[in-house]
């Protein structure tokens, strides 16, 4: 059975809050206070703390977290690292993931398939770009420090991001971080924690009920003639912060364990019944076309290479493909009277064949008791008509399949016959060029959609239905 982590992002657009601290401190005490659970983090910011807390020295690194934006499966870069924690090495080259990230939740789609379980704790960099937009909508827990009044208003901003999206922010709770124990106020608000929380109340944060304090041990673990990065929990016993990160911690795995699907989980099942419904309606369209070529009559199951057209009427009853060599060839006689044996047909074949291969094809039968005619017409791909002839259909209403003209015939009488062998009136056949390498992709989903929004183009265009 699949597993799907359970994702913490630490954000903040204030620098010099304490974000990073948090973020890996959290990572060594969540896996401290559970061996077995699975704990990896990396960051999207380039100061590579998480490295240098991390890594084992001479390890040999199987990818970045440049890799992982750009496609790599998350489970296959994790680096195992210090105090059992998992870890993505740091990139400096993240500038040009940001095409890849136009959609909000490219991140949550990767996380979901990364093969990862248990928690990720992302650290993202002090802006809202889209790197952190995606961390901040696959997050099941928003951990926002706030040190001051500036970082504090900051947060509006995540706030009103949620708002736009129509993402439920209850996932998001403030952290108060390096508070100064020695900053005291007169009246109801005492410390800088309490005036914090007062102020957060007020525009409608939550905040957890810890704080971190502010504390010269703690500061010292990261900058020391070493040139390493202790942790807090086996650095700084004894310390006010290392009581706080436990309580942290632990509230962590309560909501962790409180969590029966992660947000990663919830999103994949949405999109599995996405692709679900785009394939049973991929595979309803198969089910309704035609099992022959209109124009040779040969069953396409029998002669599938060269299904260089895809054809609908715009009543959508008739459906399938046609051989390119067979439209081409009907189309080279009907509108120009060439067959094969016409001395100039292989050129004049070339030519329209390249034109019918990048426009769409419409057909509308116009059928009098006197005489029976066909409009023909191309269009761009977008809609616009760019050529129009009508040809004259000898001995169509009198049922003649012989001659220069059979081809056509067959395939009008087959896709728009109604009641007593006449064709209705009130319909026409587009006929679309498709990839004869690949021909049925033009029936999935995303492709489907631009077939019939051309189609409703062209029949706005004709005053059509």
């Amino acid at each position: 059975m699949q597993s799907y982590p359970y994702i913490i992002t630490i954000s903040s657009e204030k620098g010099g809050v304490g974000k990073t601290t948090l973020a890996t401190n959290l990572a060594i005490y969540l896996k401290a206070m559970r061996e077995e659970l699975p704990v990896t983090i990396f960051s999207f910011d380039n100061h590579f703390t998480i490295d240098r807390m991390f890594e084992h020295k001479g390890q040999r690194l199987k990818g970045d977290v440049h890799d992982m934006l750009m496609g790599a499966r998350a489970g296959e870069v994790v680096q195992t690292g210090q105090y059992g924690v998992g870890y993505i090495p740091s990139s400096m080259e993240l500038g040009d993931i940001h095409e890849r990230f136009k959609g909000p939740m490219t991140l949550t789609r990767m996380l979901a398939e990364s093969g990862l379980s248990g928690i990720i704790i992302i650290d993202t960099r002090p802006d809202l770009n889209i790197l952190t937009q995606n961390a901040l909508y696959a997050a099941d827990r928003v951990l926002i420090p706030v040190k001051d009044m500036p970082s504090l208003e900051n947060c509006r901003n995540i706030f009103s991001l949620f708002e736009q999206r129509g993402i439920d922010k209850k996932s998001l709770a403030l952290l108060p971080c390096l508070i100064d124990e020695r900053i005291k106020f007169e009246g109801v608000f005492k410390d800088l924690k309490t005036l914090l929380r007062a102020f957060a109340a007020n525009r409608g944060y939550r905040c957890l009920d810890t704080y971190i304090s502010k504390s010269p041990k703690v500061e010292s673990l990261n900058t020391n003639p070493d040139g390493r990065i202790y942790p807090i929990l086996t650095h700084a016993r004894g310390t006010e912060v290392h009581g706080q990160f436990a309580e942290i911690s632990r509230d962590i795995l309560r909501s962790y364990d409180a969590t029966p699907e992660s947000r990663a989980c919830l999103y994949y099942t949405w999109l599995a019944e996405k692709e679900g419904k785009k394939k049973e309606s991929y595979l309803a369209r198969l089910e309704g076309l035609a099992e022959r070529c209109l124009i040779c009559g040969a069953l396409l199951a029998e002669q599938p290479d060269g299904r260089g057209f895809y054809y609908e009427t715009s009543d959508r009853t008739a459906r399938g493909f046609l051989h390119d060599a067979c439209f081409t060839d009907m189309l080279c006689a009907a509108l120009y009277g060439m067959t094969r044996d016409s001395q100039t047909f292989d050129a004049a074949r070339m030519v329209i064949a390249d034109k019918a291969g990048k426009s769409v094809s419409l057909l509308i039968p116009k059928t009098a008791p006197s005489e029976s005619k066909l409009d023909y017409r191309q269009f761009s791909t977008t809609g616009e008509q760019i050529f129009q002839k009508d040809v004259t259909l000898d001995g169509f209403s009198e049922g003649r399949l012989e001659g220069i003209n059979s081809g056509l015939y067959l395939l009008l009488n087959e896709s728009l016959a109604g009641y007593e062998g006449k064709l209705r009136g009130d319909a026409w056949l587009a006929v679309h060029p498709v990839d004869p390498a690949d021909p049925d992709a033009v029936l999935h989903d995303e492709r489907y959609r631009s077939l019939q929004k051309v189609q409703g183009q062209i029949g706005a265009a004709l005053a059509y239905p």
